[in-house]
């Protein structure tokens, strides 16, 4: 049983860990920290995980933390920087939920999340943890850094077309929107649901801070720098992102079918569906669950390919790719714990 430590249980993505963990069927959570809640029984706390959990939270214990296999950070930015060097020397692996570790340039963190670096020294090392692009570097790391949410959705999306280098790599428009959840499990008024509820809004317009993680993700596939506009948006739900994707294909690409192209990008991806073309896939028919649906299509007489990409942002977009990225991490079936479908109405 591969013996996991979740620090930060107390939050959305901490719980979602905690859903999917305990019916894991080679993994056992074995400590789980709040210093908030330090002492309460887990079940308390989360009412659904009443008869399936007898854990309790605890304040952070470097020592017991650092006796696991793996620990999850499902904490604020910053967090998991101050504490993984030691849990690395104490031979645990990390994979973290926020974005700690998810820019290679620490001058770029600095600017986007306005604090220096803790352990600059480890951005070399950590893996980028979307399986779908780096899943062989994936198996063999001790720090993984889990994608935010809607990179996940955009890269997914975008990458067959730049891998085959069909599109402009300076031309990619990134329209993406996002439940409440997405957020964090915090009060805030402009996540009260009389001031979300029946509206709709962009937020973030002028720059948001995972633009330079799509960005990099992106340069990355296509193999130079990219032009991306990234524009987010808060929809009235609670889980689930939609990514429309725009791309204006290359004078003179020979292009064939579009989603046979996808079909073959994604053969063998346990959690990407591809749709038939003409397909509009939505929020609901991933929600729960860690799939990405993709759909791909053309307007006629139109150079601009336009991608529809959706998952669930806490769980594809957060805790279920943590689990995903945690059995290629032990060479455990890479699917285990992830099976559940999605939940509709």
């Amino acid at each position: 049983m591969i013996k996991v430590g979740i620090v930060g249980g107390t939050g959305y993505t901490g719980a979602e860990l905690l859903r999917i963990l305990l019916r894991h069927p080679s993994a056992a959570v074995a400590v789980i920290t709040s210093r908030g809640e330090a002492g309460t029984a887990v079940a308390d706390l989360f009412p659904h995980l009443r008869g399936e959990s007898n854990l309790c939270f605890s304040e952070p214990d470097p020592a017991a933390l650092g006796a696991c296999d793996v620990v999850f950070f499902a904490t604020p930015n910053g967090t998991a920087m101050a504490q993984t060097p030691d849990l690395l020397a104490r031979g645990a692996r990390v994979i973290d939920l926020a974005a700690d570790f998810r820019l290679k340039d620490p001058a770029l963190w600095d600017a986007w999340y306005g604090m220096p670096h803790a352990c600059p020294q480890l951005l070399a090392e950590a893996v980028y943890g979307l399986p779908e692009l780096n899943r062989a570097a994936v198996r063999t790391a001790r720090l993984i850094a889990n994608p935010g949410c809607y990179p996940t959705a955009v890269t997914l999306g975008l990458a067959p077309l730049l891998a085959a280098g069909l599109v402009d790599p300076d031309w990619l428009i990134a329209d993406a929107k996002s439940g409440t959840s997405g957020a964090g499990r915090k009060a805030e008024t402009g996540l009260l649901m009389a001031e979300v509820g029946e509206g709709f809004k962009a937020y973030a317009v002028a720059g948001h801070r995972h633009a330079p993680e799509i960005g990099q993700n992106l340069a990355q596939v296509a193999g130079r720098p990219v032009g991306l506009t990234f524009v987010p948006h808060l929809l009235p739900m609670i889980r689930g992102i939609e990514a429309t994707l725009y791309a204006r294909l290359l004078n003179g690409a020979a292009v064939g079918d579009l989603t046979d192209l996808y079909a073959q990008h994604y053969a063998g991806e346990p959690f990407v569906d591809v749709m038939p073309a003409g397909a509009n896939p939505d929020t609901r028919s991933v929600r729960g669950s860690n799939l990405c649906r993709i759909a791909v299509t053309r307007q006629a007489g139109s150079a601009v390919v336009i991608v529809q990409s959706v998952i669930d942002n806490l769980v594809k977009g957060a805790a279920g790719q943590a689990v995903q990225n945690m059995n290629l991490l032990f060479g455990v079936e890479e699917t285990a714990g992830l099976g559940a479908i999605a939940l509709l109405p």
